[in-house]
């Protein structure tokens, strides 16, 4: 019982998930007035990182952005939008494609801890499939030079394609798709944990990325995702009732 009044004390006001969806808005205008838990902004972050990500790589970075005078240089580059102007804090969330032989590496470590130590051929026909997806498939998708490799790659793929289903997405500009998505999934992750503590977001794309990279000092091969408003809803932060097109207009059942 003391461990869950302890809980209970700690998120008095959190929200399921279904309540967290709902509160969700792209708050535009942050009251001025109220500020942000830094500690509870940073939980939320890790529980971004819990999203699903293509092939378990991670190739996202998230920059958290707590110091004033940062928040105002980032909403300059972000044309002072009032999501910009107005926000406590900045959630600034970046891809990092390059970082594959890193990421893959880690997993490789990580599987072989997972499978315990054994020589290589005593793992099992699954271990050694998953070991090899990261040893052999991964740098088949990643590797590219000049987008020459990528070319070839994407021509050879439509050949086997048309004997047996295939993966097609192997160009350069697929992969950076890949991880994109992967790093807006995160995104949404960190938006509906701040719904659910009664924070509030705005994700951004009108940004100056090169602005903002060089205000971050970000290494040249990681690009802007997103930049991510936060705080808690001015009475007028919210520019009018929600709008989504009909369900039925965007639900096909097969």
């Amino acid at each position: 019982m003391a461990k869950k009044k302890i809980a209970l004390h700690l998120h008095p006001m959190e929200k399921t998930v279904t309540q967290a969806i709902d509160h969700r808005r792209s708050v535009r205008i942050f009251d001025p007035a109220v500020e942000l838990d830094t500690q509870k902004v940073r939980q939320c972050i890790e529980k971004a990182t819990l999203a699903p990500n293509s092939s378990n790589l991670q190739l996202w970075e998230f920059h958290h952005i707590t110091s004033q005078s940062t928040v105002k240089k980032i909403s300059a580059a972000c044309f002072d939008q009032p999501a910009a102007k107005t926000a406590k804090q900045l959630l600034v969330v970046v891809t990092k494609k390059n970082a594959w032989p890193k990421r893959a590496k880690a997993n490789i470590e990580f599987l072989k801890k997972a499978f315990g130590e054994k020589a290589p051929d005593e793992y099992s026909k699954k271990e050694k499939f998953a070991l090899d997806y990261y040893k052999k498939l991964i740098p088949t998708l990643y590797t590219d030079f000049l987008g020459i490799l990528g070319m070839i790659k994407y021509v050879a793929f439509q050949i086997i394609g048309l004997f047996k289903p295939v993966y097609r997405q192997v160009r350069q500009s697929d992969m950076r798709i890949v991880v994109h998505k992967s790093a807006a999934l995160a995104a949404q992750n960190f938006m509906l944990g701040m719904a659910a503590i009664g924070y509030d977001t705005c994700p951004m794309e009108g940004s100056d990325t090169l602005r903002i990279k060089k205000i971050l000092k970000l290494p040249r091969g990681t690009e802007i995702n997103m930049v991510i408003g936060c705080g808690v809803r001015d009475k007028n932060g919210v520019y009018g009732p929600r709008y989504r097109i009909p369900f039925g207009e965007t639900y096909f059942e097969h």
